[in-house]
């Protein structure tokens, strides 16, 4: 294990027994160790070379962990920065997140995590995981569900480009999402990404992965919502052959497939209460145990979630496990909608127009008129990113020419942001009630059947919604507070369906 002994480390830690104790886990791992007792014995040591890693405890006589992970910011120093804060402490361990560590470890520390986490940080973490056969393991799909998850292979890019690229504009909101991003990338955090639906949060979360040492290995995207109840431990895990009916393989999971690179769990405020406690465990011991298995695996992964739900008020209502939200939520991105950065319509457009018309094999790419522009800044964007890149789609089919007009948008004059944010202003009054009614003192009906008179009035919003958005049920559905899958849920069971013709409905942001 000569190849080993270039990674020198520094171990900070005031109690003798517990130095000793890191020391000798480490030694046997082929680490060359150095070790401190104090925040001065340690920039001591620093200023005399430069180390692989820093690992130190948050509490010392004379300071803190934090005073040598900010002495290693300013200086712009290379090492790799892991806190060991006390049980129950996880203030503290955003603290050191945010300000540059890697990862941290709480007490009692597990030596096997412990000799883990070490390794991924100096990237000796095992080979990745072998790709899977498909792009997410062999589920039953019903026609209208989409893939659940989508493994992104390495691309050998440099990191930063690419996804990053693809957040386009200049406003101070995109700014500070991209400073956000490229800030994160250098940590093992989990990042919680918050926006309406269509903002992009994919786009950002690959962007995170692709500025982050993961580049080289895989990004696994997962919509938690997609995926039937009964299977999501399957899907999360792992299987082992004949551990139910249909089982006649061994498959990987979502866990294993990212092993080394990145996993991003999108609409993270879907899953159901009880994969909430797996996850939260996977999460906390980094390992996973197959449906089926004896044993855990270890994995080495990097969680980035999402979700168009606010989970604290989820927290609140007791639909998500606060100490998960605790553990999703150490950095937090805010991903603004569209109408919030207007300025950025005429570059994200052209760049949308690009992509759309290479895919399409269309030369050159059509370019939209100041008239067409002005149409659009007048349109809030209740579908954000993706409702524009379905409108620009449909414009580029229809118009057939290098210009797109104002008229080729499909989008009326008067597309201010009140008709935007409001289409159900128009609504006709409520139905009435059916014969049978109850009449009640004041002479008002009341319905004998509540169930279908409620019914009939979500029926009626549905219609008026889609009709207004030109039955894009993405858009639809965000301008009446619901996600893509809330929406196909309620046109089901009511009976709705979508116009022939609709524009198809693409994966989030531009």
């Amino acid at each position: 294990m000569s190849h080993l002994t270039a990674h020198r480390l520094l171990v900070v830690d005031d109690e003798p027994d517990l130095r000793t104790l890191y020391e000798l886990t480490l030694l046997r791992e082929g680490y060359e160790i150095e070790t401190a007792g104090s925040v001065e014995e340690a920039l001591a040591r620093l200023q005399q070379g430069n180390y692989s890693a820093l690992i130190t405890d948050m509490r010392l006589p004379d300071g803190s962990g934090m005073d040598l992970l900010h002495w290693l910011e300013a200086q712009g120093r290379p090492e790799k920065a892991l806190v060991i804060t006390a049980f129950g402490s996880p203030e503290n361990a955003v603290e050191a997140l945010k300000a540059g560590a890697y990862d941290y470890l709480t007490k009692p520390v597990d030596l096997r995590q412990f000799r883990m986490v070490v390794a991924a940080a100096l990237g000796r973490s095992p080979a990745p995981a072998k790709p899977l056969a498909g792009d997410a393991p062999d589920t039953p799909d019903t026609p209208d569900t989409p893939a659940a998850a989508r493994h992104t292979k390495p691309t050998g890019r440099a990191p930063g480009t690419g996804a990053l690229q693809r957040l386009a504009g200049s406003s101070a909101a995109i700014c500070e999402v991209r400073a956000l991003i490229e800030k994160v990338g250098r940590s093992m955090a989990p990042v919680l990404l918050q926006g309406e639906s269509g903002t992009g949060k994919e786009l950002v979360a690959r962007s995170i992965h692709e500025s982050s040492a993961r580049a080289p290995q895989a990004l696994i995207a997962v919509n938690c919502g997609a995926i039937p109840e009964h299977l999501l431990e399957a899907e999360f895990f792992g299987y082992r052959k004949g551990a139910f009916t249909g089982a006649n393989e061994d498959r990987e999971g979502f866990f294993q497939a990212a092993h080394g690179g990145t996993l991003f769990l999108d609409e993270i405020g879907d899953l159901p209460i009880a994969m909430q406690s797996k996850l939260l465990r996977a999460i906390q011991e980094r390992s996973v145990r197959p449906v089926g298995a004896v044993a855990e695996a270890p994995v080495n992964v990097r969680i980035v979630s999402a979700t168009h739900k606010d989970l604290g008020a989820e927290v609140a209502a007791g639909r998500f496990r606060q100490d998960l939200y605790y553990r999703l939520n150490v950095i937090q991105i805010r991903v603004p909608p569209l109408r919030e950065r207007l300025e950025d319509l005429r570059e994200v457009s052209e760049l949308v127009l690009e992509r759309i018309a290479h895919d399409a094999g269309v030369v050159p790419v059509p370019r939209l008129t100041d008239a067409a522009l002005v149409r659009l800044q007048r349109y809030a964007f209740p579908g954000n990113v993706r409702e524009l890149e379905n409108l620009l789609h449909r414009a580029l089919a229809l118009s057939g020419a290098e210009l797109i007009d104002a008229e080729d948008l499909g989008l009326p004059e008067d597309a201010s942001e009140d008709s935007a944010m409001a289409p159900l202003d128009a609504l006709s009054p409520l139905p009435a009630p059916k014969s049978g009614a109850v009449r009640t003192d004041e002479g008002a009906a009341l319905p004998c059947d509540l169930s279908a008179y409620l019914d009939d009035i979500e029926r009626a919003l549905l219609v008026k919604a889609l009709e207004h958005h030109r039955f894009n049920r993405t858009a639809a559905g965000a301008s009446l507070g619901l996600s893509l899958r809330q929406m196909r849920y309620r046109m089901a069971r009511l009976g709705v369906s979508a116009a022939d013709g609709a524009a198809p409905e693409t994966p989030d942001g531009a």
